[in-house]
């Protein structure tokens, strides 16, 4: 504890999480009071983060009042049934996680925390929320879901930055319109798992809206103003009591996932086939047949129908391809109106990819030949997915750069000459890389040094990639996983790659290898390596010793003479075992 206590006095940091700790040591109250020998108690910082996560701690002292310094507390996951008062006079504190214990009430005094800016009181045994939330007025994210919450206080008017609201498994009964009208700056509303029976009139001047989750209550009916959440992406009212749906809602131009299952809808409005969905649920209601119009919804990649009394459609259609169903309702359009509509633009289309990246996390703008990047795609900052496969792209847009989330990046079939080395210092989460069937350019020795995460890389169809004389360091790629160097004309396998100990699969297809190294031997976790189509003669007998890891093994298109075509034909096993056999005896 001395030691973690001393670097505390350091870095202003204390991460006492999974510890098995019931009671709070009384030396981390006292932290600056505690300087130990060698340590000078002017250089000793002030405590601003404290995570006590993952333990059995069932009191807070008032003692807490001593980190007055304190930015972030959090002692989720531990045996809490209340707070003390104290917990108003850190008056510096930014962000507090309660989440997942057993408070009752959380104390008036919270309203002293002024600086509070994010609040986590979900998972616990509330209420209600303290009134003094309201002077709170820089509150942007509160979650308070599953408790026991029958309304928000009407304060919280006061909290105008409110940006996330999580609710989620409460026994709310209404929304407060005073509440909708302060609260403008909302992005995420989930109040799912309620009681509501309807929603505010005015909801509609939440115009920064992008998730609305409402799924689980008992709305009956949704108002007209709904069509000026203009910004809202996904939309989830399954499981409520609707029988019909405004027009309006065609209104919600970004709206890109509509959850609509199980209520008691007779029909999708004409309205809403104007809408550029993605996803639509209208499993479960009571639709006996579909306006032809909604075949003109080409952006539609998945509509769920089951559950319905549908007697215009044949069953096939219903349980069928979404694409077949829509092609089917066209059919049924005057002529001119199913050519407007049989094929999607492609401004539809990346709207459309723009408005799924907000809740998948994953941008996809695969064949749409594009040779820049619009700037307007990267609605989401969490990005972790980008796919600009088989487009005309020569440059990487900056705004990748910003996408410090990302983990898998797929470049495939562009025309992109340079190593992305100013995007790839940025992205150091990156696991996957596909580069491959681009003109690349050789790559940097150090060109793999930022991106030492990685798992999968990609670069077959880059013929000068490599470079003949030196050639990028794989040592830089520890945990890579699965490498594809098919036709990049090597001439022989860089030995720094039979040191990778984490290699599973290793695609060194269509080269001009004419050997392969006994270090091969070393490659013990190989489960597939391709070596088809190069100008390899013989094998080492070391290569025997990856059995019985190595599952499958290409050989086919090498002129081997060493090896006859009967143990050749059959297959990996026979194969390895024909080279273990060649081994000289240890």
């Amino acid at each position: 504890m001395d030691r973690i206590l001393k670097a505390a006095r350091t870095s202003g940091s204390l991460n006492l999480s999974n510890r098995s700790l019931r009671d709070v040591p009384t030396e981390v109250y006292q932290c600056l009071e505690t300087t130990g020998e060698g340590e000078n108690w002017w250089e000793a910082v002030d405590l601003q983060k404290l995570i006590l996560a993952h333990n059995d701690i069932e009191v807070l002292r008032e003692d807490l009042k001593n980190l007055s310094c304190l930015v972030v507390l959090n002692v989720s996951h531990n045996k809490l049934s209340g707070l003390p008062a104290a917990i108003g006079e850190l008056t510096a504190m930014k962000s507090l996680d309660v989440s997942f214990n057993s408070i009752s009430e959380i104390p008036e005094q919270i309203g002293s925390a002024t600086s509070l800016v994010k609040l986590d009181c979900s998972s616990n045994r509330l209420k209600e929320l303290p009134e003094s939330l309201e002077r709170c007025v820089d509150l942007s994210d509160l979650k308070a879901s599953n408790n026991q919450i029958s309304s928000l206080p009407e304060g919280m008017a006061n909290c105008p930055k409110l940006s996330k609201l999580d609710v989620e498994g409460n026994k709310l009964t209404i929304l407060s319109e005073r509440h909708i009208a302060s609260w403008t700056m909302l992005t995420e509303l989930n109040a799912s798992k309620n009681m509501l029976g309807g929603l505010p009139q005015n909801i509609g001047s939440l115009s920064r809206l992008i998730r609305l989750d409402l799924h689980q209550n008992k709305i009956s009916s949704i108002p007209p103003s709904i069509g000026g959440c203009s910004s809202l992406a996904e939309l989830y009212l399954g499981i409520n009591s609707l029988s019909t749906l405004p027009a309006e809602i065609g209104d919600l131009s970004r709206l890109g996932t509509l959850d609509l299952r199980s209520n008691q809808l007779k029909e999708f409005p004409v309205g809403g086939c104007k809408l550029k969905l993605s996803y639509l649920d209208l499993s479960n209601n009571s639709l006996t047949g579909l306006h032809p119009e909604l075949g003109n919804m080409t952006t539609l990649r998945k509509l769920v129908l089951v559950g319905n009394p549908l007697r215009t459609l044949r069953s096939s259609l219903v349980n069928g391809p979404t694409a077949a169903l829509l092609k089917y309702l066209r059919s049924r359009l005057s002529n001119s109106e199913e050519t407007s509509a049989s094929t999607p633009t492609k401004e539809n289309l990346i709207a459309s990819a723009a408005r799924m990246s907000i809740s998948s996390k994953e941008l996809s703008l695969e064949g749409l030949n594009l040779s820049v990047v619009p700037s307007e795609v990267w609605e989401s900052g969490e990005i972790t997915k980008v796919n600009l496969s088989k487009n005309s792209i020569e440059e990487l847009p900056a705004q990748l750069s910003s996408s410090v989330s990302l983990q898998t990046l797929i470049l495939s079939r562009n025309k992109i000459k340079e190593w992305p080395s100013a995007i790839l210092n940025s992205v150091p989460g990156l696991v996957c890389l596909k580069l491959d069937n681009n003109p690349l350019k050789q790559i940097p020795v150090d060109g793999f040094q930022a991106v030492s995460g990685l798992q999968i890389l990609d670069l077959s169809g880059n013929a000068a990639s490599l470079g003949i004389r030196e050639h990028p360091k794989f040592s830089h790629l520890p945990q890579l996983q699965e490498l594809y160097l098919s036709r990049v004309q090597l001439p022989e396998v860089p030995e720094d790659i039979l040191n990778l100990a984490n290699l599973l699969i290793l695609d060194l297809s269509q080269n001009s290898l004419q050997s392969i190294p006994k270090d091969v031997k070393n490659m013990t976790s190989l489960k597939h390596l391709d070596l088809s189509n190069n100008n390899i003669s013989s094998l080492p007998p070391e290569l025997g010793l990856l059995e019985p890891t190595l599952e499958v093994l290409r050989l086919e298109g090498n002129p081997l003479r060493s090896i006859r075509r009967p143990i050749l034909e059959r297959g990996t096993k026979a194969v390895l075992n024909y080279l273990k056999d060649k081994l000289p005896d240890q």
